[in-house]
């Protein structure tokens, strides 16, 4: 017998019910007869809690991600006679959150049910299940009113609005209501940081776990992982190894996933020796391990090491989509074009890896690298998907390099199509037409970013001096020192000049 759809409708004259029938009192058959799908139960002389064993059925399809089929369930439960408690409301509501694109719809239906037995404002743990499904949901206020309306609030329920604000961006929101905790823990301080870090505000983020440390608070692993995520998108070397002789004396120093955020942190500061040290010294190795090492390799230049680990690494795990990665980068960066095919070939035929854009992006680069850009134009043209901005932007790259204005001009049909109000492909077209001389080319391309209205935007640059980032962008005269970088660029510019450098033509935008 197939199990009813469950409908809106169903559902909500469910929650309508005023008492629901009290459950009946089976015999061991008829048990099954109410509930034929559920999982063998052991025998016991103990009563059969038919709520209990409900839950268990949904959170089975819950757990796979088969919202449908647990809330089909559900249905059942209640058709049953079967009355459901506070776990299996969050069990509903917590695969909601998890599968947003069903929950968004489902989740305010099992709302309903749930306010009409008054567990959404009395118990703490359905309410705080519903602000955390409102806000992986995208629909941020409504979490904040079930938060409001909860009468006793626990510091997951104020740590689960704060990460609703800063997940959906709403970061003053957050701010006020972090200010507002009567208690904050480091759960509390890891999910703020975490918050900032995850919306690319770095060194708020690590202003924040200064601040953590003077309110005497003891960083976790996870915190700790949060940070050196920071470290390493700042490139700031002198704090990331702070925070490593900080590890160094703690429980978690042997902690997987924070020697695993250390080899990226070390890599993408550069220090691939400190990456490989750290990669050495564990204990316990697991896949992401050796993908951070593989891409670390490759992406300082590594390759012959990074095709090394790549194959070491086969004797204990299957390579992933990530491992691949590594390798097609690496022999981009060394121009191994044929084994670059190969290893490309090799995912595909024998592991059964279907590619990804980042794929398609080493193969694109490959090509480029080595001046083959009709075969690299043609990987552009056969993609399983369309091309972003940084499969493009490699091959316009390559046309910039080789002065190929032709093929730079076939591609600016995708770049229309792709984001037309970005700025960086625009560019990059133009510098294709300057660089050969083509003023009129990169002029229409100008007039052309005029008239969508795109600006482009500054480059910045960075350096970490005593375990603090400085940023610059091109023509800034904010920053305090000002006055002295210039006077040094100045003579820096002079010296160039008498050792017989002579400056390109730089094109200007408005």
């Amino acid at each position: 017998m197939s199990s009813p759809a469950l409908t809106s409708t169903h559902l909500l004259q469910l929650a309508g019910t005023k008492s629901p029938p009290p459950p009946p009192q089976p015999s061991q058959n008829q048990n099954r007869s109410l509930h034929p799908n559920l999982y063998p139960i052991p025998k016991s002389n103990k009563p059969l809690d038919l709520t209990v064993a409900w839950t268990s059925s949904i959170s089975h399809h819950c757990r796979r991600g088969q919202l449908r089929e647990a809330a089909s369930k559900f249905t059942q439960m209640r058709l049953s006679g079967v009355e459901p408690n506070h776990v299996t409301l969050i069990t509903l509501l917590s695969a909601c959150s998890a599968f947003p694109s069903d929950g968004e719809s489902f989740g305010p239906l099992i709302h309903a049910y749930a306010r009409k037995l008054g567990f959404d404002i009395l118990d703490v743990m359905v309410g705080t299940a519903l602000v955390d499904m409102y806000a992986k949901c995208g629909q941020v206020e409504k979490a904040r009113l079930c938060f409001d309306a909860l009468k006793v609030r626990n510091s997951v329920s104020w740590n689960t609005m704060v990460d609703g604000y800063m997940r959906n961006g709403e970061i003053e929101c957050a701010i006020e209501l972090f200010d507002e905790m009567p208690k904050r823990d480091a759960i509390s301080w890891t999910v703020f940081i975490d918050g900032f870090v995850k919306k690319g505000h770095f060194e708020e983020g690590l202003e924040l776990f200064r601040e953590m440390q003077i309110s005497k608070l003891q960083p976790d692993y996870v915190t700790i992982i949060v940070v050196i995520s920071a470290c390493a998108n700042l490139g700031a070397l002198g704090l990331g190894m702070w925070i490593h002789r900080y590890i160094l004396k703690q429980d978690f120093r042997n902690n997987v996933r924070v020697s695993n955020s250390l080899i990226d942190m070390y890599s993408r500061c550069g220090c691939i020796e400190l990456a490989h040290q750290v990669f050495l010294k564990m204990s316990k190795r697991t896949l992401v391990s050796w993908n951070s090492m593989i891409v670390s390799f490759a992406s300082n230049g590594f390759a012959e090491q990074c095709l090394e680990y790549f194959e070491l690494m086969q004797k204990e795990f299957e390579p992933d989509g990530v491992s691949f990665t590594g390798a097609l980068t690496a022999c981009s960066h060394a121009g191994f074009v044929e084994e670059g095919l190969r290893y490309f070939d090799l995912m595909k035929r024998k592991h059964k890896i279907s590619p990804r854009i980042e794929h398609y992006g080493c193969l694109v680069d490959l090509y480029s690298r080595a001046g083959r850009l009709e075969d690299a134009f043609s990987v552009v043209q056969n993609m399983t998907m369309k091309p972003n901005e940084v499969v493009l932007g490699s091959l316009l790259a390559a046309c910039s390099v080789h002065g190929d204005i032709e093929l730079a001009e076939r591609l600016s049909n995708y770049i229309s199509h792709l984001d037309p109000f970005d700025d960086s492909n625009f560019v990059l077209l133009s510098n294709v037409y300057a660089g050969e001389g083509r003023w009129d080319g990169a002029s229409k391309v100008r007039r052309r970013m005029k008239a969508l209205g795109i600006q482009k935007k500054p480059g910045i640059s960075s350096i970490e001096i005593e375990c603090g980032v400085h940023e610059f962008a091109a023509g800034d005269k904010s920053h305090v020192e000002s006055d002295h970088v210039y006077e040094m660029l100045d003579l820096l510019s002079y010296h160039l000049k008498l050792c017989g450098y002579v400056p390109a033509d730089v094109y200007e935008y408005d």
